[in-house]
């Protein structure tokens, strides 16, 4: 099968990093169009990331050949297109929301869809914000959203916040089984990568928790209402459950957000903890037929031990995909408790995005 080309925009930042180690190898994609802010445009791949790629795994010889386009030059990726080299585009933008918004939806209009990891579409009324297993369903406005704006080919996907993966797929699992949380408290520790690069100065992290992150706790506590909600008239409506209080906390950890989390049911509650342990370990949300690459076999694990999850031992699982859980037990206010963590930079970014994508091909809005 020849592989689909892809672009990626903001492809020198640190999420576009990831963006182009996770699509090495890609059995359906290939990267063959990077773009990024003016002062790398003009520049090799590898020229433009020298000194500033932070990750351990590399990216493909062929791609530090590439030349990096402006990502603010829309035309250029159209005439990758007409070239065959930029089907669609991963939007890692790093930018204000109103200029994203913007470029994002001059891509989508000139035909390139657009697959995004950008907060600034997040709440856009006909944009799904997907998270593949817990609502794939929602990428079916695609078409509406198209003909309401008169996009032939172009269209806008976006993912939620990362602190939010490591419990929406508990929750919604829950959800499936017929256990329906309406309130949930939930106390997040994440991962200084999120912050991107250089991000939190380091006087501030080493020996230090940050007790606040800009605009996290709204994101945790909005964005699982428009993934939970329902496609009415051509637009979202959110769900109204549940209600979700987050605390929000930057830690000296690399990669990996932690989520305490306490759930209250509403009137119908689970026998016991082995019925919920078992409702996680059996998830699996996607449809049966697909076997899309980036997706984790297992997309919830959960770990016996008192001491687990903890981010350096699982925030690896499963390609960094799977959601690891621990310390399932009663709780002395709400119903439930435990510990989840995900990968911030994989599941709940670049990996997710890749995820994404898989999932529109296979619907047939990518090819």
């Amino acid at each position: 099968m020849a592989k689909i080309s892809v672009g990626v925009l903001g492809a020198t930042g640190m999420v576009g990093q990831n963006y182009i180690a996770l699509l090495n190898d890609h059995p359906w994609f290939e990267v063959r169009y990077v773009a990024a802010s003016p002062r790398s445009a003009g520049k090799k791949y590898k020229d433009a990331v020298a000194g500033r790629w932070q990750l351990a795994k590399t990216y493909a010889p062929p791609v530090g050949e590439i030349m990096v386009e402006d990502a603010n030059d829309v035309s250029r990726a159209v005439a990758a297109f007409k070239r065959g080299d930029c089907s669609f585009v991963f939007s890692a933008l790093e930018m204000g929301k109103d200029e994203t918004r913007a470029l994002e939806e001059a891509y989508a209009a000139a035909g390139i869809p657009v697959v995004s990891n950008a907060s600034a579409h997040r709440w856009t009324p006909d944009v799904p914000m997907l998270i593949a297993e817990v609502n794939h369903q929602h990428a079916d406005i695609i078409p509406t959203q198209q003909k309401a704006r008169g996009w032939n080919r172009g269209f806008i996907v976006v993912k939620p916040n990362c602190s939010i993966q490591s419990y929406m797929a508990p929750v919604h699992a829950l959800a499936k089984a017929g256990y329906t949380a309406e309130r949930i408290i939930v106390s997040t520790l994440q991962a200084v990568s999120g912050a991107g690069y250089p991000g939190v100065p380091s006087l501030d992290m080493i020996d230090n928790i940050v007790p606040y992150i800009g605009g996290e706790e709204e994101k945790s506590e909005k964005e699982p209402l428009k993934i939970f909600g329902t496609i009415e008239n051509g637009v979202f409506q959110n769900a109204a459950l549940p209600k979700i209080s987050a605390h929000c906390n930057r830690v000296p950890v690399t990669d990996g957000h932690t989520a305490c989390v306490s759930l209250e049911f509403g009137a119908k509650k689970p026998s016991s903890m082995e019925e919920i342990i078992k409702i996680w370990t059996t998830y699996r949300s996607l449809p049966q037929e697909l076997d899309l690459p980036m997706a984790p076999k297992q997309p919830i694990i959960y770990r016996e031990e008192n001491d687990r999850p903890q981010p350096r031992k699982d925030r690896d699982t499963d390609k960094a995909m799977a959601v690891v859980i621990g310390r399932l037990r009663p709780c002395n206010v709400f119903d439930i408790r435990f510990t989840a963590l995900s990968h911030n930079t994989v599941r709940g970014a670049a990996g997710g995005g890749i995820l994404s994508a898989e999932l529109l091909k296979h619907k047939g809005y990518l090819g």
